[in-house]
């Protein structure tokens, strides 16, 4: 808690927040997603390909900043399991 009169400098995170999917361009990704995390107790581990897929849309159209896979936290040779949200 902070004292009166100060403020508190924050920092947004660097993953984890991007815009939100106003438009519906990602919807089925995202349906998919969560679907799969709903089948299996919430055990995203899971789910990467969903996962993967509902990023690269979100990706593909700048809901969030191009990343690779690794730095996501996904193995490089799974990165051909994405489908392409074209």
């Amino acid at each position: 808690m902070s004292t009166p009169g100060t403020s508190q400098i924050t920092k947004a995170p660097d993953k984890g927040i991007f815009p939100l999917d106003h438009e519906g361009l990602c919807k089925s990704e995202m349906s998919s997603y969560m679907s799969c995390l709903m089948a299996n107790n919430s055990e995203n581990s899971k789910c990467s390909s969903e996962a993967k897929s509902y990023l690269q849309c979100s990706m593909d159209n700048d809901l969030m900043q191009k990343e690779d896979w690794k730095s996501l936290g996904f193995h490089e040779e799974d990165k051909d399991n994405v489908k392409n949200a074209t």
